[in-house]
């Protein structure tokens, strides 16, 4: 997937807990931890704002893209 999800870098910089995240910014700690283990599929703007919000970083502190490289050589 082009698109990685670097959630559990900020949260280690921030030296915050998925526990901890998932109460401030009211997401479940199962959905959470699909967003932060890049399983997901999709995230709502609002989502990530307020997880933006507490961590005090912008939403390219925790999407990144990656060119796929096997689309690169087909």
């Amino acid at each position: 997937m082009p698109i990685i999800v670097n959630l559990d870098v900020m949260m280690a910089k921030r030296k915050i807990g998925l526990t901890e995240l998932s109460q401030r910014v009211g997401i479940t700690l199962a959905n959470l931890s699909i967003l932060k283990n890049n399983k997901a599929r999709a995230v709502r703007f609002s989502t990530l704002e307020t997880i933006c919000r507490e961590l005090k970083c912008q939403p390219g502190d925790i999407l990144q893209y990656v060119e796929d490289k096997s689309e690169i050589w087909d």
